[in-house]
């Protein structure tokens, strides 16, 4: 199992960036998957995850009506289309397969998440 998440850079504020996860190793159907960011110092948060074969979606509140995931089954990817980006969106964002096939509550804990990608870095400034 294997996921690599690509995608970050350097934007302004106020600007777009679509973070991609490509998974290999499992199919996406059987898996939930996460997108969690972290920022030096702070513990990772979880920002959305969405189900493996329905149309169930998280968003925490601090991207909710910004951030809007998707996935596509056939090709095993997920994406993360990042609008209205703020400096405090800056942080090294990773995807990971959760232990369960639909979203729940338990959608934000890492310890819900058992695969875990390399990290790419979301920077956001002037």
């Amino acid at each position: 199992v294997q996921l690599q998440a690509s995608g970050g850079g350097l934007v302004q504020p106020g600007e777009s960036l679509t973070l991609s996860c490509v998974a290999s190793g499992f199919t996406l159907d059987d898996n939930a998957i996460g997108w969690f960011r972290q920022v030096p110092g702070q513990e990772r948060e979880g920002i959305s995850c969405i189900s493996g074969s329905d149309s169930g979606v998280y968003y925490a509140d601090s991207v909710k009506g910004r951030f809007t995931i998707s996935r596509d089954n056939a090709k095993n990817m997920v994406y993360l289309q990042m609008n209205s980006l703020k400096p405090e969106d800056t942080a090294v964002y990773y995807c990971a397969r959760a232990r369960y096939t639909y979203t729940t509550s338990s959608a934000r804990d890492p310890n819900e998440y058992n695969y875990w990608g390399q990290g790419t870095q979301v920077t956001v400034s002037s």
